[in-house]
């Protein structure tokens, strides 16, 4: 089998997260956090809420390029290949031009599985998040999922995903249709 660089795609609340999760423990694959950059960014100005998280996020973008966490990530995917890693998991990639460096840069390697579910249902599970730095209002959610659509490209890679999960069942349903998917990549 060929490396695999899995990344999960989704709006938030959509289940990506848990996906990540299912696939560590089942199989104990390395798992990359886009967002762990930001969050360590958003630390390092000592900043510490939802609005911060997003300012420090956008304003990464417009200084770097709107690629940069890809480009971060892309450097410790590398050092994972160069060890030996068969599969990788991203979590996190967002944006259009994320997906666009990534692919260029590892091909048919790359692989975005499309996490959704209806809007109602995904805000019903951010909200009844209990993690601190990931609580939300409702309010903060809608906006952060418009600044997600409209600012940061996010539509692009959720619509060119390579397989779906509709995630509207629970979890068990969410990991069937994980591991058919599994199955059929590491054919």
């Amino acid at each position: 089998m060929s490396s695999k660089i899995i990344a999960l795609v989704g709006m938030m609340g959509s289940g990506k997260g848990t996906c990540v999760d299912y696939m560590h423990t089942t199989h104990n694959w390395t798992v990359l956090h886009f967002g762990n950059m930001v969050y360590e960014e958003v630390q390092r100005r000592g900043l510490n809420n939802v609005e911060d998280e997003k300012f420090v996020r956008e304003d990464m973008r417009n200084k770097s390029g709107a690629a940069v966490l890809a480009k971060h990530v892309a450097r410790k995917i590398d050092q994972l290949l160069e060890q030996g890693q068969k599969v990788i998991l991203l979590d996190g990639l967002y944006s259009w031009s994320e997906y666009k460096f990534l692919n260029e840069k590892y091909g048919d390697s790359l692989v975005l599985i499309g996490t959704v579910g209806d809007k109602k249902q995904r805000r019903e599970r951010i909200l009844a998040r209990k993690d601190s730095h990931r609580s939300y209002t409702l309010e903060q959610i809608v906006e952060r999922e418009l600044a997600e659509i409209e600012n940061l490209e996010k539509g692009g890679p959720i619509a060119y995903a390579d397989y779906y999960i509709l995630n509207d069942k629970g979890v068990d349903q969410l990991h069937d249709r994980l591991d058919e998917i599994i199955t059929e990549l590491l054919v």
